[in-house]
């Protein structure tokens, strides 16, 4: 056992002694402490479903919708084992209780190799930090970690209750509930039959333990294509997002928030609202640990007549200590850093710098990513109102129980007297776990005690005010034998932490022995097996504010390590596939994906030229996150401006076994569109202190016209389901660097990719005809 498992394995075991665990978490995970509300006449049965006398069943989900369908795979899993009418399902965000606390993701996060996934420390390691975690952890939507999570509580919930009402019927009828089956929400009980509907009161009252779940062969639901649960109302525009919250004598806030990194209010105008119609208050914003900045906030009648109050205002700030750091200074820092090979090891098998100093030849390259921002649809908004009872709060939220405990802690008054009612997410990427919104929103709703205010922010506020995708550095060196093949390969990189820096806001505990697997993951946790390798990263302190961005440390350490695998590939002569092949010959899994994505591409036969006669290409990309594999092979030219236009991406997904597999391709179109976005188009840049992006024309996202046809396969699978909702992102980026190394023989080792105005090499439309 390494040091580190030994080490996670004993704080596990001392929250063990300290709580006195007895169960296991499924079961631990159904009832929570208080009810939750069902309507009008819907009787709960456990957390996570209640039954109402008509037969409808509510669902309550502690994951909130952003588009990803957890609602449809949730009620999916709960109906697959309650044997209810799927027509008679609706879900409903749960409360916040510890019952929900997501153990999943909190898993994901040790640092671990996939490949030590049955050794025994590693295993009593993740148990003993699932309890810690059912105890001490949070409700949160992220890491692809939903599916993961509720797979067997939602499950176990659903058979509990379809349990209980077999008892009931079976008393009802005199029978023995060995002699009832179900079947869409009724129970047959000898020659009686029983309505859930009507059962359900008697159901309540029925203790039952040791349930059976459902064997999968005898799925009815799970495996197989549902349309959305909440399909329909999203085509009537029904779902009600936080900017649609609506209040009786509601009033709205605008913000004028620091301008430049470290920067504080001055002044402002006080006196240039006076006699301004619909004015009501003018709050002085301090910033907070929770990451908001200082600034100045508007309490009026309309978010228009706050925002041009603002203006009026002429809020003045000191400026910040960072006046002089520019993106370019970033980037040296980072090179700098990935330079000195000092830093944290993740991974370390055989000799990989002593093979690298011993080698005749090496190749030693850099690879650089910019900072990137959520740029969510919707932008950061909540609504409140604080009263002498306490703190109503509407918003959307990956992370309501520490969304609550920050509402609390800035009004002042213990979490129980804090009711929150969550909203569907107009997106999320990550940028919802922080709570920096909501804690501003409080502390502006204060200044009007007794009424909601609502709190929007402008989407230059959004883009300037974010917690970025960190900036990124890496080093990759290999030593080459005589045929070129890599027989050591060293990794170093550099960046902020952004799990450290979102824990230590939010208020996460996060032991220092405990390495912040984000910064590095994409490189030291993905299959390959050079004969030797060493992964090491080091943390940089800057003054930019970072947090989790969709598939956070693979989005770019995924670009840096499979294009850096591809240009192994070249060096050894080798086509970029089979040579993947050949280091995967102990990983079946992998090897499936990657054959699938060869067989789905045609990889290696003649690419036909695009529609205007440009030559094609093709590159291909591996990657192992959140549990999934994921291969991809991008096809693509250049346009007569030498801009990329890529035409189709062709995916092959292992990611477990499947619950909704509708929904899990969705999730993979909507990766791969998110990452191909930030591959040619996505950078934050930072000049004189300041964020420069600020609406959608300086920071554009794919458009409809550059969008590709997606092919996507689903790799049969009998293990637990994995993540998706990310892991389709990491791939993009490398697949479509490679194939233009393929198509013009440059390699582009920046992110996003551009390639540079005048031809390095030949005109387009003189490369070769196809990667592979």
């Amino acid at each position: 056992m390494r040091r580190r498992t030994f080490l996670l394995a004993g704080l596990g075991a001392t929250g063990a002694l300290v709580l006195g665990w007895s169960l296991t978490p499924p079961r631990q995970r159904l009832h929570p402490g208080r009810a939750p509300v069902a309507g009008n006449d819907g009787v709960p049965l456990n957390g996570w479903l209640a039954v109402h006398p008509d037969g409808r069943v509510t669902v309550f989900s502690p994951k909130a919708e952003m588009g990803q369908g957890i609602h449809t795979a949730l009620a999916m899993l709960i109906a697959e084992e309650l044997d209810c009418d799927w027509a008679q399902l609706r879900v409903v965000h749960s409360g916040v209780d510890r019952i929900y606390n997501n153990i999943a993701a909190i898993l994901d996060g040790l640092p671990f190799h996939e490949d030590l996934e049955e050794h025994s420390g590693v295993r009593a390691a993740r148990w003993l930090t699932a309890k810690t975690v059912r105890e001490v952890g949070v409700m949160m939507t992220g890491g692809s970690s939903s599916v993961r999570d509720v797979w067997e509580v939602a499950r176990t919930a659903g058979a509990t209750a379809r349990a209980q009402l077999v008892a009931a019927a079976a008393a009802r009828a005199g029978v023995a509930a060995s002699a009832c089956r179900t079947e869409a929400g009724v129970v047959h009980a000898g020659a009686q039959s029983f309505a859930y509907g009507t059962l359900v009161r008697e159901a309540a009252g029925m203790a039952v333990r040791d349930v059976t779940l459902r064997d999968p062969a005898q799925y009815r639901l799970v495996g197989r294509d549902r349309a959305r649960i909440d399909g329909d109302a999203i085509v009537r525009g029904a779902p009600r997002y936080s900017l649609d919250v609506r209040l009786p004598g509601m009033r709205y806030a605008a913000v004028s928030m620091a301008p430049s990194l470290g920067a504080t209010v001055s002044g402002f105008r006080r006196e240039a609202l006076r006699d301004r119609a619909g004015m009501h208050t003018v709050v002085e914003l301090p910033g907070s640990r929770y990451g908001e900045v200082p600034g100045v906030a508007v309490i009026a009648d309309g978010w228009w007549q706050a925002r041009q109050a603002l203006a009026a205002l002429d809020v003045q700030f000191f400026p910040g200590p960072h006046l002089a750091l520019g993106s370019d200074d970033v980037a040296a820092q980072l090179r700098d850093a990935a330079h000195t090979d000092t830093g944290l090891p993740f991974r370390s098998t055989g000799d990989a710098l002593g093979v690298l100093a011993a080698a005749d030849r090496v190749l030693d390259v850099t690879y650089e990513a910019p900072y990137l921002a959520h740029a969510t649809m919707e932008p950061m908004n909540a609504t409140v109102r604080v009263t002498d009872a306490g703190v109503e709060l509407w918003t959307s939220t990956q992370v309501p129980g520490v969304a609550c405990m920050a509402a609390a802690e800035v009004a002042g008054v213990d979490v129980s007297r804090v009711t929150l009612h969550q909203q569907q997410l107009g997106g999320g990427f990550g940028r919802r776990l922080e709570v920096d919104y909501v804690a501003q929103a409080v502390r502006i709703a204060m200044a009007a005690p007794g009424v909601a205010v609502q709190t929007i922010w402008s989407r230059e506020d959004d883009m300037r005010h974010d917690f970025y995708r960190p900036a990124a550095a890496s080093r990759l060196r290999a030593a080459l034998d005589a045929r070129g093949v890599a027989t050591s390969v060293v990794c170093h990189s550099a960046s902020q932490a952004p799990f450290k820096a979102l824990s230590q806001r939010i208020g996460i505990p996060y032991p220092s022995f405990v390495p912040d697997k984000t910064t590095a993951e994409g490189t030291w946790d993905q299959p390959y097996e050079f004969p030797a390798i060493r992964s090491t990263h080091l943390e940089v302190e800057l003054p930019v504010p970072v947090g989790s961005w969709r598939a956070v440390g693979h989005s770019h350490q995924g670009f840096f390590f499979e294009s850096f695998v591809d240009e192994l590939a070249h060096a050894a002569n080798a086509d970029p596939l089979q040579y993947r092949l050949q280091l995967l010959r102990s990983h079946a899994r992998a090897r499936r994906v990657l054959e699938t994505v060869a067989r789905d591409s045609a990889w290696g036969s003649p690419l036909a030229p695009a529609a205007d006669g440009a030559t094609q290409a093709r590159g291909v990309a591996l990657h192992w996150s959140f549990g999934t594999v994921v291969a991809m092979v991008a096809e693509l030219s250049l346009d007569a401006a030498r801009r990329v236009r890529v035409h189709r991406l062709v995916c092959a997904v292992d990611c477990g076994l499947v619950v909704n597999p509708n929904g899990v391709r969705q999730q993979v179109e909507g990766g791969a569109i998110f990452g191909l976005s930030a591959a040619l188009h996505g950078e934050v840049r930072l000049e004189n202190g300041r964020i420069r992006p600020g609406n959608f024309n300086d920071y554009p996202p794919l458009r409809m016209s550059e969008c590709p046809t997606i092919v996507t396969t689903l790799v049969p699978s009998t293990r637990l389901p994995s993540g998706i909702g990310e892991p389709a992102l990491p791939v993009v980026a490398p697949a479509v660097a490679n194939a233009l190394f393929a198509l013009t023989g440059t390699r582009l080792r920046t992110l996003p990719l551009r390639l540079p105005v005048a031809p390095p090499q030949s005109a387009p439309g003189t490369a070769p005809s196809t990667a592979s």
